[in-house]
């Protein structure tokens, strides 16, 4: 019988422990504000068995949160756009952080027009080619090879047959979204096209990462195209099924130059080849100012993401944010906050399905300290917007093929440029203003509402937020 009896001892000893450990790491799961925290405590209530549990209770459990909360239940956020204009300083102090950090001047005398949605650009894009005379370069993250792409394929090669050195650099990843690749019929149509880092299954989770994921068209050196469009027919067709809403870009004037020294950094690395640089453009007429950032995983790292901060640090009024996918890091989360605690507007506006669920379940488990603090988050319906936008103040904008998680931020190269305009960026603040107008406003409680089993899956994706 004493055998009989320590046998059972040992079952409930067991048992209690698994109870205590999973009780105490799923409340770390669904309660921790940083992932790294998270994964740290569960670890310690798994591998420490009681001991971890009563480390937990004791150290790890926010009991000062529940009264905070309450005292600030009848706070209410003081953001709200005046209408003033930016103090006279604010210019200024952006410019001095994009010297700064990007080491490139900024740029006067360019003309930036938006383009939206694929009906809209890809014929521009494609006229451009049609008539360029001395060179076209493309970059571009995805090149399917439906009747959109061969349209493009067809551009290029007829360029390349009445003499423009045309040059077309496709992800080595990216490309795998559409079969035959594109590559291969480029070159069969005569053009010169390279893949950048192409899968290397010796290595594949380097193959995962460090993808350029620039969208990038400069023809004869004086007009460029930049923005979040792929080429292919997700871009176009409202009936398509997966149809995307885009934001894409022509720029002409002095700052396609500096898209220019990008494209050709990309391509020397691919393909190892120098390319040489097309006559400087003359000023196109406009009044923006204009600049280029690269942000990779190289000499660029976190360059992106200083100006960012920068900018929302220097915002007065608003601060107007669209992406695709939103999985910040913890500093972005925090100047957000900060910026709406000193009374600036903050608004996100993210979709409310994008193509990515598991990006979509972790960036829940992001949202609520955001609308703790007055930030709006809005959400929007199908069809997927994948938008990326930065406005502040209505006259300084960031426009280019970024999205806010960390892969576009630490992992892929990828391409922004700073617009300083009243009329362009007001423009641009209105287009996301429209968007937030048509989308559902995200209540402050709503992602604590959630079903339990909805939050630990949110959550689950949340720890892996730094490797989405």
């Amino acid at each position: 019988m004493p055998g009989h009896a320590e046998a059972l001892f040992e079952l409930v000893a067991v048992a209690l422990y698994l109870i205590c450990a999973a009780f105490a790491a799923t409340h770390a799961l669904l309660t921790k504000p940083d992932p790294r925290s998270a994964l740290g405590w569960i670890a310690t209530c798994w591998l420490l068995p009681f001991a971890g549990t009563i480390l937990y209770l004791l150290f790890g459990v926010n009991r000062v949160r529940t009264r905070a909360r309450q005292l600030r239940a009848g706070v209410t956020s003081l953001g709200g756009a005046s209408g003033a204009p930016p103090p006279d300083d604010f210019a200024t102090q952006l410019t001095r952080i994009g010297d700064a950090v990007t080491q490139r001047p900024s740029l006067g005398g360019n003309q930036v027009v938006a383009l939206e949605n694929g009906e809209n650009a890809f014929p521009v894009m494609l006229e451009a080619i049609g008539v360029a005379r001395q060179s076209v370069w493309l970059s571009t993250y995805i090149f399917e090879t439906d009747a959109v792409g061969r349209q493009f394929i067809a551009a290029l090669a007829a360029a390349a047959a009445r003499g423009v050195q045309v040059h077309v650099l496709v992800d080595g990843i990216g490309e795998w979204y559409s079969w035959p690749h594109a590559v291969h019929l480029l070159r069969r149509a005569g053009v010169r096209a390279a893949r950048f880092l192409p899968p290397r299954f010796a290595m594949p989770v380097l193959s995962l990462n460090l993808r350029n994921h620039r969208k990038l068209l400069i023809v004869d050196g004086h007009t460029g195209f930049l923005g979040g469009m792929n080429i292919g027919g997700r871009e176009v067709g409202k009936a398509h099924h997966r149809r995307m809403a885009d934001l894409h870009f022509r720029v002409t004037g002095p700052a396609v130059s500096q898209l220019a020294e990008c494209f050709a950094a990309d391509w020397l690395f691919a393909a190892g080849e120098p390319l040489a640089s097309p006559p400087p453009a003359k000023a196109a007429g406009g009044d923006c100012i204009c600049r280029v950032i690269t942000e990779g995983p190289d000499e660029d790292t976190d360059k992106l993401l200083f100006v960012i901060l920068g900018a929302i640090a220097v915002a007065h009024r608003q601060v107007l944010m669209m992406t695709p996918y939103f999985i910040p890091p913890p500093e972005l989360t925090a100047a957000l906050q900060t910026a709406a605690l000193r009374g600036v507007e903050v608004c996100l506006v993210l979709p409310a399905r994008s193509n990515l669920r598991y990006v979509d379940w972790a960036t829940r488990r992001w949202l609520p300290p955001l609308l703790e603090r007055g930030i709006e988050v809005y959400l929007q319906a199908p069809p997927f917007s994948h938008t990326k936008l930065l406005v502040i103040d209505g006259a300084y904008a960031q426009i280019g093929s970024a999205n806010i998680d960390p892969r576009s931020l630490r992992l892929n190269f990828e391409i922004a440029m700073e617009v300083y305009e009243g009329t362009v960026c007001a423009k641009l603040a209105k287009y996301v203003l429209s968007a937030r107008d048509h989308a559902a406003r995200l209540a402050a409680g709503a992602p604590r509402r959630q079903s339990f089993m909805g939050r630990i899956r949110d959550s689950l994706f949340w720890l892996l937020s730094p490797y989405l």
